[in-house]
């Protein structure tokens, strides 16, 4: 009888393993900073809808005094979310140099901004690569602005410019409706993201005054919305519309003069911006350890000698609803490298994210690396580096004859040769003894 229970424990232990398997555990303690809780019912769909997705979202006023991101050098939250533009300074331990270091520990960040910009989101946004525009700036734009939710200062504008991009931006390519301050991305710094731009007729200046001097950032240039992934992957996302996430703007229909009235795509986009932020897309690993070894063989040398040929593979997977599955990316590429690349693969994908390449070591000694460094807009960085020494052919590696050394063969023998005939010559030849003449 003591079988049964036994057998029991077993199923539920594989039942747990294979559920961790098939879903894995992904971090959501979500930490909200309010400007004032009635954000909490005019952005509550934003809300609902990451709480659906699993998100323990904690709400809090931005200069509440117990405010912290660490404890004991271990963060609290998974991911950081600040409404709360105008902000001056943060409560409790809450400051920008805090919110960086989050930031460099692996936190998630999503800022919102408006016209009232305070000094600590704009530090924060300077650190990450984007400037907000001056204080009560506004985005304007007199052709493409919605005609019933304006109010008469063509600020509540309408784009469609959004990066395509299904894993930042989602697949709906709809408009998307904009009411708040601009950005000016660094383009200097290669981690930031334009993910969504102004219309080529749009600018930002102040409502109230007429343009005596040229606008900060003008057209297509003008960043509404966007992103920073770091090097260890964290990522932020800023916008210059707390708005953009309301009910009332996921709710409404985009009225644009001469244009028919649609639904916005701003429900789609800002969720999706949102769940690629907090890494429920776009997220690559390498499963087990990358393998190499020599063709026709399954164990790992080692080291290689030179014109070895090699065979290189590792399994990439993707997280995709919260599934790991293989990766189907068929542009990542391999080098082998001794201080620069000496050759430059692309990988084969054999299936199931299976990358796999074979290549001849080359005619040069010393200590290699395989270096996989993938990187594309959207997905978490990919870098493997595997060490292995080369070494040069042994002696009786070589060939017996090197057909590259047959002239060195023939001055060789025909030195030979001649010695043998000029012997011969100066040994058993004599000349006729000179007779003398009476």
């Amino acid at each position: 009888m003591r079988i049964v229970p036994v057998l029991l424990a077993l199923t539920a232990v594989l039942a747990l393993t294979s559920l961790s398997r098939a879903a894995p555990r992904v971090p959501g303690k979500t930490l909200v900073l309010l400007e004032n809780y009635s954000l909490r019912q005019t952005h509550s769909t934003f809300f609902r809808q990451l709480q659906e997705q699993d998100f323990t979202l904690s709400f809090a006023l931005a200069d509440e005094k117990k405010l912290s991101l660490s404890s004991y050098g271990d963060r609290i939250y998974d991911n950081l979310i600040i409404f709360a533009p105008s902000a001056e300074e943060f409560g409790g331990s809450l400051t920008v140099r805090s919110i960086l270091d989050f930031v460099d520990h692996g936190g998630n960040v999503i800022v919102a901004g408006s016209s009232s910009i305070g000094e600590p989101i704009r530090e924060f946004g300077s650190e990450c690569g984007f400037e907000f525009d001056e204080e009560s700036a506004a985005v304007i734009d007199h052709i493409n602005f919605d005609s019933k939710l304006d109010n008469g200062e063509h600020t509540t504008i309408v784009t469609d410019q959004i990066i395509d991009n299904k894993l930042i931006a989602g697949t709906n390519k709809g408009r998307v409706l904009f009411r708040g301050v601009g950005l000016v991305q660094d383009l200097s710094n290669p981690l930031t993201i334009r993910v969504l731009s102004a219309e080529s007729t749009a600018y930002t200046y102040f409502t109230d005054e007429k343009i005596s001097v040229a606008p900060h950032v003008v057209g297509s240039k003008t960043v509404l919305v966007g992103a920073l992934q770091a090097r260890n992957n964290a990522r932020v996302l800023f916008s210059g519309s707390l708005d953009l996430f309301s009910d009332e703007f996921f709710n409404a229909q985009v009225n644009v003069a001469g244009a028919t009235a649609s639904p916005s795509a701003n429900r789609d986009f800002a969720i999706s911006a949102a769940l690629w932020t907090f890494k429920r897309s776009g997220i690559l690993r390498v499963s087990g350890e990358p393998k190499h070894h020599l063709a026709g063989q399954t164990t790992v040398p080692e080291l290689y000698t030179v014109f070895d040929q090699i065979e290189y593979s590792l399994r990439v997977e993707e997280l995709v609803d919260r599934n790991w599955v293989g990766y189907q990316g068929n542009d990542m590429q391999l080098e082998f490298v001794m201080l620069n690349p000496y050759l430059r693969l692309t990988l084969n994908n054999t299936g199931d994210g299976v990358q796999h390449a074979s290549f001849q070591a080359p005619d040069v000694y010393g200590v290699f690396q395989f270096r996989v460094d993938y990187k594309r807009t959207g997905y978490t960085y990919v870098q493997v580096h595997n060490q292995i020494p080369v070494r040069p052919l042994q002696n009786t590696q070589y060939e017996r004859f090197i057909f590259s050394a047959f002239p060195y063969y023939a001055s060789a023998f025909s030195m030979m040769g001649g010695l043998f005939v000029f012997s011969l010559v100066f040994l058993y030849h004599r000349e006729a003894p000179a007779t003398k003449k009476n």
